[in-house]
């Protein structure tokens, strides 16, 4: 249940010479937590994960660890296509004061329904780490469909979630009403997390919510009390969420961040930063939502 409400998939700052930026970073996790975030997600693809050495996402773990100080609940990206490799990935990592690992469904290789299955079983029997399911079709090149979510769900005990970024409602749905109890369904799409909270959604791990956490934590939580001040909400942050996805993420978040002092916008190649007149696009937008 640590999976609910809002989780942030936190992105990595750069300097221009593209070194971390760890006095970035510092600042915005301190300030996801100051604005009622809910959980932090380390090294997912918001992170630029396949850039970072290991070494590099090691420090950058150890230093959300470090600010944290236990405070929120922490999920790390563990992810890939060679299941034997994350196997051994995953039995050397040091998971102390970690909380859950989010892993992306095999991509490149598109495996069946059953060749994900196994990965995913060999995973699991490889930890006591609760595993987060991630099913991104439009990254990794296959679907993972409703019944092998289920079947997953129903076989693996610290399979406790997915987090479900096809935008297929009706897939999504149909997880919802045949997944065991205290099996968690997280939106990764910003855009549909409102109406997918609706239909039975526990939370989001989010992109936008780098910039505007406080803001989607409230929607979030009036999501079933108040949907009239929720939607409005929603619709606020609309445009922006539109803005930051325009040229690819993070550039976009990024963007948004360095017109907030919170970060530089740059990006590690073969990312390119967002264009002058997409820059100029969020701040006008910034302009006016704090007006």
């Amino acid at each position: 249940m640590i999976f609910k409400g809002l989780g942030v998939a936190v992105i990595t700052p750069f300097t221009p010479s593209l070194e971390v930026d760890y006095d970035a970073f510092k600042r915005i996790i301190i300030n996801l937590i100051d604005q009622g975030v809910d959980y932090l997600v380390l090294m997912g693809t918001t992170a630029e994960s396949p850039t970072l050495s290991s070494l590099e996402k090691r420090k950058i773990i150890d230093t959300a660890i470090e600010i944290n100080k236990d405070r929120l609940p922490l999920v790390v990206g563990i992810g890939g296509n060679n299941t034997m490799q994350l196997v051994k990935e995953i039995s050397a990592f040091d998971f102390t004061s970690l909380h859950g690992i989010l892993s992306v469904s095999p991509y490149y290789n598109k495996p069946s329904q059953e060749g994900i299955y196994q990965h995913y079983k060999i995973l699991s029997e490889s930890t006591d780490m609760p595993i987060i399911l991630y099913n991104v079709p439009g990254r990794t090149g296959s679907n993972l469909l409703a019944e092998t979510t289920l079947r997953l769900a129903h076989d693996f005990k610290n399979i406790a979630a997915i987090k479900e970024a096809s935008g297929d409602l009706p897939q999504i749905m149909q997880i919802i009403q045949s997944k065991p109890e205290d099996f968690l369904v997280i939106s990764g799409d910003d855009l549909l997390t409102l109406p997918q909270m609706a239909l039975g959604m526990d939370g989001v791990i989010s992109v936008i919510g780098n910039a505007m956490p406080a803001e989607f934590a409230d929607m979030l939580k009036l999501a079933l009390t108040d949907p009239l001040k929720a939607s409005s909400i929603h619709y606020k942050l609309l445009k922006f969420i539109h803005l930051i996805f325009a040229e690819g993420n993070p550039a976009g978040i990024k963007a948004l961040l360095n017109h907030m002092k919170l970060c530089e916008p740059h990006v590690r190649p073969p990312l390119v930063q967002a264009s002058q007149s997409l820059v100029d696009r969020i701040k006008d937008e910034l302009l006016n939502f704090n007006s």
